[in-house]
């Protein structure tokens, strides 16, 4: 399986890409979507660039599942619209690409990544680091995006466990998929 996790960000967007063959990890891509070439009250020019580029993101290295950061409520409710939009950009990107969206909070991530709900963003870089090999820390936004596709790749086979477990998860309207918990 191929994922691509998606850090949201109105100035910056991360993109990480991840294979995952049974327990391995393999880091495949990362990096950033920016619309600071921009001005700021060009909010549809900026929309589009970020658009645009999680569809160049995904036709190049073709994943076959996505996750994207669940938008946080902020001081600043301005900042919380705009970061919504966002991430309503990168979202409907994926989906207009044919790819299932998991969504996570920074908290899941932080937890599955580092082991720690309230891990900085250098322990997030150095463990994303230490799980995929890299020879480098990968930016601060890159490596967000790259522990939420570590996060999923985690979550999808918790889930196809627990799927294949005595038929918990059936095919009725009950059904379970991937994604957000409160």
């Amino acid at each position: 399986m191929r994922i691509l996790g998606i850090d949201p960000g109105l100035r910056t967007t991360g993109f990480g890409v991840v294979d995952v063959e049974g327990v391995d990890l393999h880091y495949v891509a990362s990096g950033t979507i920016t619309t600071t070439h921009l001005d700021k009250g060009q909010l549809p020019a900026r929309l589009k660039v970020l658009f645009d580029g999680i569809h160049e993101v995904v036709a190049r290295y073709q994943p076959s599942a996505s996750a994207v950061e669940v938008v946080f409520v902020n001081v600043n409710p301005q900042s919380t619209l705009l970061l919504g939009q966002a991430r309503g950009a990168a979202i409907t990107a994926l989906v207009s690409s044919n790819l299932s969206v998991a969504e996570y909070t920074a908290l899941q991530m932080k937890q599955a990544v580092v082991g720690w709900g309230r891990a900085d963003k250098k322990q997030i870089q150095e463990m994303v680091r230490r799980l995929l090999n890299l020879p480098g820390l990968p930016g601060p936004d890159a490596a967000d995006a790259l522990g939420l596709a570590i996060t999923h790749a985690h979550a999808a086979k918790a889930m196809a466990r627990l799927a294949h477990a005595d038929g918990v998860i059936g095919a009725g309207s009950g059904k379970y998929k991937a994604g957000r918990s409160r």
